[in-house]
């Protein structure tokens, strides 16, 4: 179970925070894997600079773009799942 550090631009960091967004795809660069825990902090692309707002994630399910996903996904690519953690959790 690693931890990764990830910037979420605010559309995308709100929906998580909320429980509507489950899923992102990223690059897989990381070495993401079921159970990896992920903080994404809110980063504003205007000002260049986090906001201070953080949400801590597992991976539930990843889909490589290697495997049966490879006709939705780029090269690299990863689609990953997670659930919200509980302050206990994290």
């Amino acid at each position: 179970m690693t931890p990764h550090e990830l910037k979420c631009w605010p559309e995308f960091f709100q929906p998580i925070l909320d429980g509507t967004k489950t899923c992102e795809i990223r690059q897989d660069d990381r070495g993401f894997q079921v159970g990896d825990v992920l903080h994404l902090r809110e980063w504003s692309p205007e000002t260049q600079e986090y906001t201070g707002r953080c949400v801590v994630v597992r991976i539930t399910r990843i889909e490589r773009a290697n495997g049966p996903m490879e006709f939705l996904l780029n090269r690299g690519a990863a689609a990953i799942s997670f659930r919200p953690l509980s302050g206990l959790e994290a």
